[in-house]
């Protein structure tokens, strides 16, 4: 069986902080972080505007981008995600939850905290 896979790439930047953490992290501290969101589908549209898409990347902004703006880029994610602990992990899996019933063929999101550092959070 076929399948394909596409991703489109958030960035934004955001303050956190681990209360729980035994080093500098436990302090409030910014990333530059960036997001993919992954989309996956057995089938490519076979008519129309969308014609030979698994999904137009248009679609995957429209879902995410609204989210970026009014609860990620320019915040404190302790403060607008309701996490009490905003790790790459938690902060996948809750940017997943937010676009699971908007996003048709979502499969993951990879939240990258730094350059080096990132967390894929998928359910198959």
């Amino acid at each position: 069986m076929e399948t394909w896979a596409i991703t489109k790439t958030f960035r934004f930047e955001a303050a956190h902080h681990l209360p729980n953490h035994d080093g500098k992290c436990a302090r409030v501290h910014g990333h530059s972080w960036v997001a993919d969101v992954e989309v996956t589908g057995p089938h490519l549209v076979e008519d129309g505007p969308k014609v030979g898409m698994v999904l137009d990347y248009g679609t995957i902004s429209d879902a995410v981008d609204p989210i970026v703006e009014g609860t990620l880029d320019h915040y404190d994610l302790n403060v607008t995600t309701g996490l009490d602990n905003p790790t790459s992990e938690a902060i996948a899996k809750w940017l997943f939850d937010q676009l699971d019933t908007v996003l048709p063929g979502l499969i993951a999101v990879t939240i990258h905290e730094t350059c080096t550092s990132a967390c894929r959070y998928a359910r198959y």
